[in-house]
This record gives C-alpha cells, sequence and structure tokens, in this order.
C-alpha cells in the first residue's frame, strides 16, 4: 500500500461526465443519472483500502441522509482488478448489496475517468454545486485507521450543507487521504 493524498486542483472545474457499468444493476450510468439537484458527490472508493473500510459506514450514512435533500452521490472503483480481484465488479457488487450502499457504485475498468478526475487516492471525493462545478476537493474528516480520532465525517458534511445552502466553501480543504489507486 501506497499513502497518497487528494491531487490539489484548482477549484470551479466543470464535473467531466462518464457512462460507467453499475456493479448492482448492470446498467451504465452517467454524471447525469446521479446528478443530484443541488450537489453531486463523486467518491473514488475501492473494496481493500483500509482506509475505505475505516469510514465506509459514515459514506452510507451520509449518501442516506443526503440523497433526500438534493444532493446525489456515486462511488468508483478504477483500480486495476487483475491484481487487486477485491476491488473486481463481482466483489464490488457483492459489497454494495452487503452493506447496502445508497448510492451506485460503478466499475471504471479503464482507469480513464480516475485520470479525467485526478483521482489519486482511496478514498478521494470531489463535490459539485448545482452547475457541476468543484467546490470540494477534501476529506471526510481528521479520522485515519489508527489514529484514535472518532469517525463524524464533519469536513465533507460541512462542505455538503454549503451546497445545499449555495453557501462559500471554506478555503482551508484538508486533502482526504488513502491507498493509490491501483494503476495498470
Amino acid at each position: 500500500m501506497a499513502l497518497a493524498e487528494t491531487t490539489d486542483l484548482k477549484l470551479g472545474f466543470e464535473a467531466p461526465n462518464f457512462n460507467l457499468p453499475d456493479t448492482v444493476s448492470g446498467k451504465n450510468l452517467g454524471l447525469n443519472d446521479v446528478a443530484g439537484e443541488k450537489g453531486t458527490l463523486v467518491m473514488f472508493i475501492c473494496n481493500h483500502c483500509p482506509y475505505v473500510v475505516h469510514v465506509i459506514h459514515k459514506l452510507i450514512e451520509l449518501g442516506g441522509e443526503y440523497s433526500t435533500k438534493g444532493v446525489g452521490m456515486v462511488a468508483i472503483s478504477s483500480n486495476d482488478a487483475e491484481n487487486y480481484p477485491d476491488d473486481g465488479p463481482g466483489k464490488m457488487k457483492d459489497k454494495a448489496e452487503e452493506l447496502a450502499f445508497p448510492f451506485p457504485y460503478l466499475y471504471d475498468e479503464t482507469q480513464e475517468v480516475a485520470k479525467s478526475y485526478d483521482a489519486a487516492c482511496t478514498p478521494d471525493f470531489a463535490l459539485f454545486d448545482e452547475n457541476r462545478r468543484c467546490v470540494y476537493r477534501g476529506r471526510l474528516d481528521g479520522s485515519t485507521p489508527g489514529n484514535g480520532v472518532p469517525v463524524s465525517g464533519a469536513d465533507l458534511e460541512e462542505a455538503i450543507q454549503r451546497v445545499i445552502r449555495k453557501e462559500p466553501q471554506s478555503k482551508i480543504q484538508h486533502p482526504s487521504m488513502g491507498c493509490n489507486i491501483k494503476w495498470k
């Protein structure tokens, strides 16, 4: 495992479109299919990363809460499933069903979507406003595996609430950190 952080990008870029298979429904979904009226959260996660495992229940909780408030959420795994079989579509489907993901779990086999979002790690978050402009590229909260800080979701949840209220985001955005995306 190589530790990586969210790529530091200038905010305001438009959400790249995608067309990826949903591992649960088998249907291909694009940005229009998952976008929310007030905002959209694109999350790059995977099954095996200890950083994702550490926060997945909070992501599920946020997905359930904010999907009813106009914020669309989608999880995408871009890991090389040949070398990391736990991150393949079949195991992704199993995980999404086992944990009852309230958001689609898409597989980016070519890794082109991860590249278009400049995703670097799992988890990696990109939050977009109602105009599909990126307003947040930070962490869920200050908790990491083993640091003793409880998982709260405070940083990301504050950013989501600001999107809903159409308020400016904090100028201080701490990068997310986790395992690097497993590139081919």
